[in-house]
């Protein structure tokens, strides 16, 4: 992200951030964080940012950050802003140690707090916004492991027979050309763990793209069109048939985790996709930069608070 981005008000002074915040998540007013009630309460003028509920069994005092990911939390919110802003402006992630020194706020606050802000960028139901894919446009699928190269590995860990993906995390994704990804990590590549997702996130009238393995033969057929290219046999495109649009993602995805997470958690594999798809999903291609994109991460906060405790206390302290 530019530097004169990081000199805008909202990220030095956490009165600004709150005036900011406000406006971008209660467009029709404040919103009670305890009762929903809407646009009634009043501003409390002895304590700044906060307001008076005037629901008769509600009356509880609220600020914008009750009922969202920043609750109870004693960091200034300005400096939630700026995590927020540099990870969505970064494209292949950055470190909680480099966040950490950019902020300005302990490592261990800042580890938790990115972990918060992934939490933000999660769909926990990415079906509400319908299938990938329709007639006429094309899906592709394949998967990839996480868990770093052998070569890397202590003597004693390494997968000497190297067989496939054995002590590895297994993600799974799905890209629509020109549109969306939705990843997901899952226990084993089969037909059985894999046709659910499929049948579930794209839509049946798509055009799949996947490689020649045997999962994608059993459910092929069930799309309207289905196209596979061989891999073993160096063929990686024919015609409009290829998986070159989710590899590219993969590439993405692998450079952030092997150059700048270095490793991570099987625990907390779910949030760092969740990152990965939200920049491809709000990616310049699409038209949103780097405001817009950190806009639109943050409209996730409400209704996602995070526990130190729920991430796994000193958990992957690493990340």
């Amino acid at each position: 992200m530019a530097t004169n981005h990081l000199n805008n008000p909202i990220f030095q002074d956490a009165d600004k951030a709150r005036a900011w915040l406000e406006s971008h998540i209660w467009p029709d007013g404040p919103v009670c964080g305890y009762c929903g009630s809407v646009n009634n309460a009043t501003a409390l003028a002895t304590r700044p940012g906060y307001h008076q509920c005037n629901e008769p069994k509600c009356r509880c005092q609220f600020t914008v950050m009750v009922g969202t990911l920043f609750e109870r939390s004693h960091i200034p919110l300005n400096k939630w802003l700026m995590a927020a802003f540099l990870l969505c402006a970064s494209k292949k992630g950055i470190s909680a140690h480099q966040m950490h020194r950019m902020i300005g706020v302990s490592y261990k606050s800042t580890w938790f707090m990115m972990h918060r802000l992934r939490e933000a960028l999660r769909e926990p139901f990415p079906e509400e916004r319908g299938p990938l894919g329709g007639s006429g446009k094309v899906v592709e699928a394949d998967e990839t492991y996480i868990g770093g190269k052998e070569k890397n590995k202590h003597i004693g860990k390494r997968n000497t027979r190297n067989i496939g993906g054995q002590g590895k995390q297994i993600v799974f994704s799905l890209v629509e050309r020109g549109g969306s990804v939705r990843s997901k990590h899952v226990p084993q590549v089969s037909a059985h763990t894999l046709r659910p997702i499929l049948v579930a996130q794209v839509d049946r009238k798509s055009t799949l793209m996947t490689d020649d393995a045997g999962q994608y033969r059993i459910v092929g057929p069930e799309f309207d069109r289905h196209e596979s290219v061989n891999h073993s046999a160096n063929e990686y495109v024919r015609g409009d048939a290829h998986t070159n649009t989710i590899e590219g993602y993969f590439s993405i995805l692998k450079r952030g985790i092997t150059g700048t997470y270095h490793h991570v958690s099987q625990q907390h594999l779910k949030r760092y996709l969740a990152e990965f798809d939200f920049r491809y999903n709000e990616r310049s291609a699409l038209e949103v930069d780097d405001k817009l994109r950190a806009e639109k991460a943050l409209k996730g906060i409400v209704g996602k608070r995070l526990t130190y405790r729920r991430t796994g206390d000193g958990a992957n302290q690493q990340a």
